[in-house]
């Protein structure tokens, strides 16, 4: 099977879904006259021309606010955040509109609105304060939006084909450091439904359910940590909106042994949530206490000594799951 990297994966996402329905739109900064943020769009305003895949003003408000009156009209808009950090300027746009109106105004009979948000999201690139978020938790708390976060360029493609046809608002996560990642992806068409997490690898000691660019570092910590004989499994739950959280369950009363990787802030973040998900149902099953494995509770550091000492490294999951099994 060919190997693509997961720029290219989100980039045939779009134009396949541009081509097979001319009611799904691109909006962004740089769009048509560039490449889109990072690169990933290529030439496909050259392709699609202005008026479906347009520059936008530097305005978030602007740019998710007429993705929510394009999508009213019959549209299926995909809007794109340059950084995720620079959403919270459309914050109402967002998690008031988009995530409220489908519910006041009928719900599944009445109003769609089937809007994707990209967002480029994620640390570990020196970008300071303003440019470095991973909020994960501010939108998985607002009730009405659907989050999906991929980590490979399979399921980027596969998920954002399933984002775009969704009547539903999608905020979709894309880490910076996983655009260059290469993996395989089928020529042919497929998509990757939402709530069904991906275990990869399988394993009998310890259960380590990650995010995003966490995923990628636990299954690293896993390969080396089998050559001693401990069995790791990793879950990549792929969407936080729906949450598949019986394959979390059926993990964890397997090992009995729980660490949760996340690169966002760990005070009330998302794997806060998941925690309690498993103390509330799978209490019984645990062996050690749950441990989490997030940053700190700080704004990430430009100094990048500092910004490695605050974020997650391979080193921290490695300590943590060696403390739940021999604990």
């Amino acid at each position: 099977m060919r190997e693509i990297t997961m720029r290219e994966a989100i980039r045939e996402a779009i134009r396949e879904e541009m081509l097979r329905d001319k009611t799904v739109l691109h909006w962004g900064e740089l769009d048509y006259c560039g490449e889109g943020m990072f690169g990933v769009l290529g030439r496909l305003g050259q392709e699609f021309g202005p008026e479906r895949v347009m520059d936008t003003p530097l305005s978030e408000t602007a740019i998710t606010g007429a993705c929510v009156g394009a999508a009213l009209g019959g549209y299926r808009p995909i809007c794109e955040i340059m950084f995720a950090d620079f959403a919270f300027v459309a914050a109402d746009e967002i998690l008031l509109k988009m995530a409220k109106w489908r519910y006041m105004h009928g719900g599944e009979g009445g109003m769609k609105l089937p809007i994707v948000v990209r967002m480029a999201s994620g640390r570990y690139r020196g970008l300071a304060a303003e440019h470095s978020q991973m909020p994960l938790a501010y939108y998985v708390h607002t009730p009405g939006l659907k989050i999906v976060v991929p980590t490979s360029p399979y399921d980027a493609k596969g998920l954002l084909k399933t984002a775009i046809r969704d009547n539903n608002p999608v905020i979709f996560f894309e880490h910076k450091l996983l655009y260059g990642v290469s993996g395989p992806v089928p020529e042919e068409e497929y998509t990757v439904p939402f709530g069904v997490a991906d275990v990869n690898p399988e394993g009998s000691d310890v259960t380590v359910v990650a995010i995003g660019l966490m995923v990628k570092m636990a299954r690293d910590v896993a390969r080396e940590l089998a050559k001693e004989g401990i069995s790791v499994e990793v879950i990549d739950p792929r969407t936080l909106e729906p949450l598949d959280s019986a394959s979390i369950l059926r993990s964890v009363e397997k090992t009995g042994r729980v660490v949760l990787v996340d690169e966002d802030v760990e005070r009330a973040g998302t794997m806060a949530e998941i925690g309690f998900q498993i103390q509330e149902s799978a209490f019984h099953k645990l062996k050690a206490p749950i441990r989490r494995v997030c940053a700190a509770n700080v704004p990430i550091p430009y100094s990048k000594p500092l910004e490695e000492a605050v974020l997650p490294q391979p080193k921290d999951i490695e300590q943590a799951i060696r403390a739940v099994v021999t604990g």
